[in-house]
């Protein structure tokens, strides 16, 4: 059985209000009386409840963590650098996985605010270019320190970490252009957001710069999910004017692209050239050299963990911090031209 405060006290001969001071480090405690007091929590094997404690104290030791798909492995590793440094402050995470539905997303906020978190960090589900009074008044209604890690929210500034995500993009597709491709086609993310919309502007960017106008017909507006990629590299591979190359958004809608790709009995760079947007490790562990563009996701979350720290620690800072990560072009042959 778990020993509880009153069972310290009347072992020790001493009140419950003796024991919580002793616990929390509070008030005049005798030093003999303190130490008969540890040597019972000691036999007793007592260990404090850390909701009991947030509810004497008004706040835990624990921030919370949204992202709109736990299953992306950019998710994984925006969460390991929170994590890393979450675990030097020790700190607690309470993660809550969105699914990209903002009925969930509103869910995971209130469901923070009642476990008396101190801080959030969080990847927004909601639209860029949309206004939700509901999301607006509880994100401002919470009352604790928001940081975005690669999101926006509009009509809102709070602090964050972003990827320079046009500086990627274009580098990417004049890699395309460079290694003599015209016909470029790109699977863009989810339109309403702003990540995809500076991605897509990277791409629109380098053609014209290249002298290569921008054709509707290679456009195809993806979702970021893995099966957008599939079904729109489906198509492209069934266009009479095909591409030559495609750049596609996002880690999983290039896994969906190569799933369609392999399916239509196609080699990359042979048949089609690709290059994705960010790192997906399981493809370098199978020896499949796809070039792409790193976003340093590791350090995003690094970063966004030590923003939230620095505001905690300075009573809830209202200075509005944004950092501007930039990414590296991989290559690693995927974007050759195959003239045939």
């Amino acid at each position: 059985m778990t020993a509880t405060i009153n069972d310290i006290a009347k072992a020790a001969g001493v009140s419950q209000a003796t024991v919580s001071r002793v616990l929390n480090n509070s008030g005049y405690v005798k030093d003999e009386t303190r130490n008969k007091v540890l040597k019972v929590i000691k036999e007793l094997n007592y260990a404090p409840s850390a909701i009991a404690r947030s509810l004497s104290t008004s706040k835990t030791n624990t921030i919370g963590v949204i992202v709109p798909d736990i299953n992306n492995p950019f998710f994984g590793e925006v969460i390991k650098g929170i994590s890393e440094v979450a675990d030097k402050h020790n700190l607690n995470i309470i993660l809550c996985d969105t699914d990209e539905s903002m009925q969930k997303e509103l869910k995971a906020l209130k469901l923070l605010k009642e476990q008396r978190i101190r801080g959030i960090i969080i990847t927004p589900t909601s639209a860029e270019d949309e206004y939700n009074s509901e999301y607006l008044t509880t994100l401002e209604n919470l009352g604790i320190p928001i940081v975005l890690v690669d999101g926006h929210v509009k009509y809102a500034t709070f602090s964050g970490v972003f990827v320079e995500n046009i500086k990627g993009s274009f580098e990417a597709t004049e890699a395309l252009i460079k290694a003599g491709h015209k016909k470029i086609a790109i699977i863009t993310g989810r339109m309403n957001s702003k990540p995809a919309k500076d991605r897509f502007l990277g791409y629109k960017k380098a053609l014209t710069i290249h002298g290569i106008p921008v054709e509707e017909k290679y456009i195809f507006y993806g979702d970021y999910k893995q099966g957008s990629g599939y079904r729109y590299t489906k198509q492209i591979l069934q266009m009479e004017d095909r591409p030559t190359a495609i750049f596609t958004s996002s880690n999983m809608m290039t896994l969906g692209c190569l799933k369609a790709i392999y399916e239509e009995k196609c080699k990359v760079p042979d048949d089609i050239a690709l290059i994705g947007f960010d790192k997906i490790d399981i493809l370098s562990i199978a020896g499949i050299n796809i070039s792409f563009v790193n976003g340093p996701t590791h350090e995003m979350g690094r970063k966004g963990m030590e923003m939230l720290v620095d505001i905690l620690n300075n009573n809830h800072n209202r200075e509005i911090k944004r950092i501007t990560l930039l990414p590296e072009l991989i290559l690693n042959g995927s974007e050759k031209y195959i003239n045939k």
